[in-house]
């Protein structure tokens, strides 16, 4: 099931993201450019349940908070960002199997922040909204 969806996921024209640290447990996350945006998708694994046998809400909210961050990055052409808020709603349970799609958009950006939205959607089904307020933060010196 994993490689089935992994190859269509390929043949679409998505790659995966090299990741670091607690990601990686949620991972891989994939990725692609559509004009000047970016798409990410997860396909969800067995270690993503939650008691019910359904996807953790907790990995929806990490998957919304990550590609969020990704996009702030993206558009601000900022390596550091931080997540100030992040506001989720969830509307419908994913199943495991499913493979989760994020098309973050930013709202407004300003000098110190970066205001995005997105939908998780599985097919062409909202299973959550989010909304993320993220600060640009100073590099390491």
């Amino acid at each position: 099931m994993i490689d089935r969806a992994a190859a269509k996921l390929k043949h679409d024209g998505w790659s995966i993201v090299e990741t670091t640290g607690f990601i990686q447990l949620i991972g891989p996350l994939w990725e692609r450019k559509v004009g000047d945006s970016l798409e990410f998708a997860l396909i969800t694994q067995d270690k993503h349940h939650n008691r019910r046998g359904m996807v953790q809400g907790g990995v929806m909210m990490t998957f919304a908070d990550r590609t969020c961050g990704m996009t702030a990055r993206h558009v601000a052409g900022k390596q550091y960002m931080a997540t100030v808020q992040l506001d989720t709603h969830f509307v419908e349970a994913g199943k495991i199997g499913d493979i989760l799609i994020s098309r973050p958009r930013v709202v407004r950006s300003t000098r110190s922040l970066v205001f995005v939205s997105t939908e998780v959607t599985v097919d062409d089904r909202c299973i959550v909204m989010a909304n993320g307020v993220f600060k640009i933060l100073k590099g390491p010196d």
